[in-house]
């Protein structure tokens, strides 16, 4: 994403951070699937829930194994110890990273939603302002009967 062409909102929605937390929520939520199920320890779900990642230490796993979920479980199993073999189980890479990545753009249609619902305010304004302001109508790439800005 270029830095200078967009919004706060939007670069934290796509940063790094952002994609580990998101999938870190889907691992734990997984997690919390099996352990209903009783496939997973109450003890070792109340540590689970607590998970963490390091971004260094995953840049650093990354460095070493070239496959970025390596990298995050590697990261997440710092923090986890012995429970770290419950997660990811029976998962793909692309099981967690395609759930969140649609959560990120849920997150994202939000605020182009949002932002879309605020410019029909801005442009229904500018139509009646000027509904009677007359411009050079188009077709085809040249000029055609006059018609109004608004």
């Amino acid at each position: 994403m270029i830095e200078r062409y967009s919004r706060p909102q939007m670069r934290n929605i796509w940063s790094d951070e952002t994609k580990f937390a998101q999938w870190l929520r889907v691992e734990i939520a997984v997690c919390e699937a099996w352990a209903e199920m009783g496939k997973i320890p109450s003890q070792a779900m109340a540590k689970i829930r607590n998970a963490r990642y390091d971004l260094d230490r995953i840049a650093e796993f990354l460095r070493v194994t070239h496959h970025d979920m390596t990298a995050f479980l590697n990261s997440v199993a710092e923090s986890l110890g012995d429970e770290s073999r419950f997660i990811h189980l029976g998962l793909t890479s692309s099981d967690i990273m395609d759930t969140a990545l649609g959560l990120q753009l849920k997150d994202a249609a939000n605020i182009l939603e949002k932002d879309v619902a605020e410019l029909v305010v801005v442009l229904e304004s500018k139509a009646v302002e000027h509904k009677y302001t007359l411009m050079i109508g188009r077709t085809h790439g040249v000029h055609a009967e006059p018609t109004t800005f608004g």
